[in-house]
């Protein structure tokens, strides 16, 4: 399951006057912790802000799913209800998650979740969907992973295991 946390970011921007004016943005990043969240915004902001900007705050968020579409840039908060029967009672159990997408407005977000969430198994409702201030997402990209581990003989965990297995039982 991914992990999304919300990150806030300070810096100064130059306005159409050509002042400086402090702003402050916030992104989505998928990582495995904090530390990795934080740096995954620093590699990827430093080519998009000019000058410096701080990372002022990080936070787990609650957001579950991200559907992005090219043809808009506006991210809309999506709150997603449904029931689903508890195994060992059997009772129903009201369950509640967020999900974004982009949109231009309310109303094609609401078509868009309904169209990403059509194969759900269970019916659900969408009982609330705001605009968010979320500026980017910033979602795992596994080549950039493979491309950060040095040149070496990098092997499979199974297959060392496999090895060490063969080595004990010849001894």
């Amino acid at each position: 399951m991914r992990t999304w946390f919300l990150c806030k970011v300070k810096y100064a921007k130059e306005n159409e006057q050509g002042l400086l004016k402090n702003i402050s943005e916030q992104y989505l990043v998928d990582a495995v912790s904090f530390t990795e969240a934080e740096a995954i915004l620093y590699d990827r902001l430093a080519s998009q802000i000019r000058g410096d900007f701080q990372v002022t705050g990080i936070s787990k968020s609650n957001i579950v799913d991200v559907f992005f579409y090219e043809d808009a840039d506006i991210w809309h908060k999506c709150k997603i209800s449904y029931m689903v029967a508890d195994g060992e009672s059997g009772k129903e159990k009201k369950v509640t998650q967020y999900m974004i997408v982009t949109a231009n407005d309310v109303k094609e977000a609401y078509d868009r979740i309904q169209e990403s969430l059509g194969n759900m198994l269970v019916s659900f409702r969408v009982p609330d969907i705001v605009e968010s201030p979320i500026v980017e997402v910033f979602p795992f990209e596994r080549d950039e992973v493979a491309e950060q581990l040095p040149e070496g003989n990098f092997r499979p965990v199974s297959e060392v295991k496999q090895s060490e297995e063969i080595t004990q039982d010849e001894e």
